[in-house]
């Protein structure tokens, strides 16, 4: 097709239209009704469905945080130490674990857990941080020369 004017070429939209809506069908396939096969409609349920889906991401994120945060507080509690003593002394002792790998280690790994606790334990008791009679376990397994 042959544009003469500019008029009449702003008035073509050629097969770009074509491209543009075989997406928000593809997007919109698995919907009911007129949200599948109307295009006006589609384009909103569409646009809504993609908010929906970047919130979530987010959402599950934070879902994630707050697992792994659980996990390492019952898993702390269980050999005796709080979750911010934990971090505190495998920071101390440079032991840079994030939560998600600590919370692996103590679900798959409860021996290795338990002995980088042992680890934190002695650390916080060498250095004073926190009152030592709040810490339950003395750990015979770290060897240290610096503990009284």
């Amino acid at each position: 097709m042959v544009f003469l004017t500019a008029c009449l070429f702003g008035k073509g939209k050629g097969p770009d239209e074509i491209w543009r809506k075989r997406k928000i069908f593809k997007l919109a396939a698995h919907f009911i009704g007129r949200r599948r096969n109307c295009y006006s409609i589609a384009i909103r349920s569409v646009t809504r469905a993609l908010v929906y889906t970047t919130k979530a991401r987010k959402l599950k994120k934070l879902d994630m945080q707050d697992l792994w945060t659980q996990r390492l507080t019952a898993a702390g509690e269980e050999h005796g130490i709080n979750k911010k003593q934990l971090l505190e002394g495998l920071t101390r002792c440079n032991i840079l674990l994030n939560n998600k790998t600590l919370a692996d280690l103590a679900i798959w790994e409860p021996r290795t857990f338990k002995s980088l606790v042992d680890v934190a334990c002695t650390r916080i008791k060498i250095d004073r941080v926190y009152n030592p009679d709040n810490l339950d376990i003395p750990p015979n397994t770290v060897i240290n020369d610096n503990l009284d």
